[in-house]
């Protein structure tokens, strides 16, 4: 009994926490509250803190769930790519379709994130600050091995990029940001 318990406890965490990560998509980390992810499971206040602890540690297993999906959708598809331009290249294939057919409801979870904590010292906002800053070290590493002419600033416009579309795709609705997207990083990558 105590396996099936414990398999049975991992899916209800699993559960609760692709809710959250739905909910926070489109109301932010903070408009994420135990209270409605209670109403929504069906389940107890007690219920759901009980997985977690805190308010701030479901924000944090939200916030590194959404971010490994973003990982499985942009980055693993291409992490096999020859190293340098080829691989940037891809990244921005696959970085532009994801945004433009985005899995979060709210669009790119990071983005938000980022400007939701921006000003908000904690450990939701060092994480959001460590997962950007190990993705532009990875843009920036790849530029390098391409020899391109300064890979901080290469990384630093391809991330500014993706972030512009996201918000021409979710608050303009422009339903040609993710191609102008790719045309854009392309062009930066190949200048």
């Amino acid at each position: 009994m105590p396996r099936r318990s414990q398999a049975e406890a991992a899916r209800t965490h699993d559960a609760i926490l692709d809710r959250a990560v739905t909910v926070a998509s489109t109301h932010g980390l903070e408009g994420l509250t135990i209270g409605r992810l209670a109403t929504d499971m069906r389940m107890s206040k007690a219920g759901v803190i009980g997985h977690f602890g805190s308010k701030e540690r479901l924000q944090l297993e939200a916030l590194d769930r959404a971010i490994d999906d973003w990982r499985a959708a942009v980055w693993d598809p291409v992490a096999h790519e020859e190293p340098g331009l080829p691989r940037l290249l891809a990244i921005a294939r696959r970085w532009s379709e994801f945004l433009g057919d985005c899995p979060f409801p709210g669009g790119c979870f990071l983005t938000a994130a980022s400007f939701e904590f921006d000003d908000r010292p904690g450990p939701v906002r060092d994480r959001v600050r460590e997962a950007l800053a190990l993705w532009l070290r990875v843009l920036a590493a790849d530029a390098r091995r391409a020899g391109l002419d300064d890979p901080d600033q290469i990384a630093f416009e391809l991330n500014t990029i993706a972030m512009g579309t996201n918000s021409a795709v979710r608050l303009q609705e422009d339903p040609t940001a993710a191609r102008r997207c790719r045309r854009a990083m392309e062009r930066v990558l190949t200048r």
